[in-house]
C-alpha cells in the first residue's frame, strides 16, 4: 500500500473522482500545507491557515501507480488557475501535490511536465505546487463521502456529478462495470 496526498480544489470533487476506482484502498478528505495544528473547516475556508483542502489516498501500486493517479489529477481539475477552481477561489483550493519522499517528488514534477507538454490545458502554464507533506490532518466526519451522501444537493449536481461523469468516462478502465 502507498499514500498520495492530492489538492485540487474543494476535496468533495476529489474524492468523488476516486471513489470506486480500482486499486484506491481508501480516501480520506482533510486538510495540508498549513501552519495551523488540527485545523477546522471553518478555519480552513478562512484562508488564513495556509493549508489546502486535500485528499489522501492509500492504493495499491500493483493495480494504479502514483504516475496514473497523478495523470488523472491533473485531467480531472484545471492545473492552470492560482488558487482557484471554478467559483472556489483563495489558497485554500490551489493545486497542490505533497509528496512523501524523493521518488514522489521526481515522478509529480515528471507527470506535471509532461502534462505541460502535452499541452492537455492549452498553453496556460500548469501552476500545481509541489511540495513535501509535513502533517495530513483529517477532516471532519461531514466531510468524508460527501458526494456519496449528498447526491441531489446542487452543489454535487453542478459541481462533482459533471466530473464524476467525465472521469467514469475519460478513465473507464479504472472502473468496474456498473
Amino acid at each position: 500500500m502507498e499514500t498520495a496526498i492530492l489538492g485540487g480544489g474543494c476535496f468533495w470533487c476529489l474524492e468523488a473522482v476516486y471513489r470506486g476506482m480500482k486499486g484506491i484502498l481508501s480516501i480520506a478528505p482533510g486538510y495540508a500545507g498549513g501552519t495551523v495544528q488540527h485545523p477546522t473547516y471553518q478555519q480552513v475556508c478562512t484562508g488564513q491557515t495556509g493549508h489546502a483542502e486535500v485528499i489522501r489516498l492509500e492504493f495499491d501500486p500493483s493495480i494504479i501507480s502514483y504516475a496514473e493517479i497523478l495523470r488523472i489529477f491533473f485531467i480531472m481539475h484545471d492545473p492552470t488557475t492560482l488558487n482557484r477552481q471554478g467559483n472556489d477561489k483563495g489558497t485554500q483550493y490551489r493545486s497542490v501535490i505533497f509528496y512523501e519522499n524523493d521518488q514522489q517528488k521526481q515522478i509529480a514534477e515528471r507527470t506535471k511536465q509532461d502534462i505541460a507538454q502535452e499541452k492537455i490545458w492549452g498553453n496556460q502554464p500548469v501552476v500545481t505546487e509541489i511540495q513535501p507533506l509535513t502533517t495530513f490532518w483529517p477532516a471532519e466526519e461531514a466531510h468524508f463521502d460527501y458526494y456519496a451522501r449528498n447526491p441531489m444537493a446542487g452543489y454535487c449536481q453542478v459541481i462533482i456529478s459533471p466530473k464524476v461523469a467525465k472521469a467514469r468516462k475519460e478513465f473507464a478502465r479504472y472502473f468496474s462495470p456498473a
